[in-house]
């Protein structure tokens, strides 16, 4: 009878002991949690009074959240009577392991952390990278999102993206439009540019300055070919685009200047 005293007790005393250390890794965690809830918004509201860019808020906003989240879930372990000493080794060899199972994944966290540092672009900029275009929307930890020109999310690992070639179109604040028409041989060159000009210097958003250019470009087989380079501000890059094209083969339709098309010519051969 005693010895089932004697063990009674001593499960008594285990769960007060470990229910004790799980109430109080409970109320570590709650606190914890509050506290880094207001650690990060205090860093976004410094960081958003520094006038720092969006890009770098969320990037440190993220990386810091994970870094206080570790630092919380190993100190809980400890309320609970993990060594963490121990643990630390553990969590050590198991980010090597880890590490080298996810090559990919910590090459795109470093580049992300180049991104962030040499900054070539930043969120709303206009970029070409890994043969994609679209405006930046989020720089995260791993992955870059662009929204692109058909409004598609595009996401591109921060790896790949920070060891390629990246066009920003938003940093100079002007994009040369790259446009190429030819005309028949029978047309005077002469008139021909001066037709093309006028379209140009027309064109409610093709801009002044830089001024925009008419140059013959190619005697090809069948056509004499003009190099057309109007400038415009990124927004209005496409407007420019596709608004220049459609008055170009207009307004060569009222000079009456022939754009050579391909003709099939039959020849019948009498017996």
């Amino acid at each position: 009878m005693d010895f089932e005293k004697i063990e009674l007790q001593k499960w008594l005393d285990l769960g007060l002991e470990y229910g004790l250390k799980l109430i109080g890794a409970i109320i570590i965690w709650i606190i914890g949690s509050w506290v880094i809830s207001k650690l990060l918004k205090g860093t976004k509201k410094v960081m958003a009074k520094g006038n720092y860019e969006e890009s770098l808020q969320k990037f440190s906003i993220n990386l810091t959240s994970w870094a206080l989240k570790i630092v919380l879930i190993i100190v809980v372990l400890g309320t609970l009577g993990v060594e963490t000493t121990s643990f630390a080794a553990i969590l050590a060899a198991a980010g090597l392991a880890v590490g080298l199972a996810l090559q990919g994944s910590l090459s795109n966290f470093a580049g992300g952390v180049l991104i962030m540092i040499f900054k070539p672009f930043k969120i709303g900029d206009l970029i070409e990278a890994q043969g994609e275009i679209g405006v930046v929307k989020e720089i995260e930890i791993f992955t870059t999102k662009l929204t692109g020109l058909s409004n598609k999310e595009i996401i591109i690992p921060n790896g790949t993206l920070s060891n390629g070639n990246i066009v920003n179109y938003t940093v100079a604040g002007t994009r040369r439009v790259d446009l190429t028409f030819g005309v028949d041989y029978a047309s005077d060159i002469k008139k021909t540019k001066e037709v093309l000009m006028a379209v140009l210097t027309s064109h409610p958003k093709v801009l002044k300055d830089p001024a925009p250019s008419v140059n013959v470009s190619e005697l090809a087989d069948s056509s004499i070919n003009f190099a057309v380079r109007p400038w415009s501000t990124a927004a209005d890059y496409w407007d420019v685009y596709f608004g220049i094209t459609e008055d170009v083969k207009e307004a060569l339709d009222k000079a009456g200047i022939e754009i050579p098309y391909p003709h099939q010519v039959e020849i019948h051969k009498e017996v």
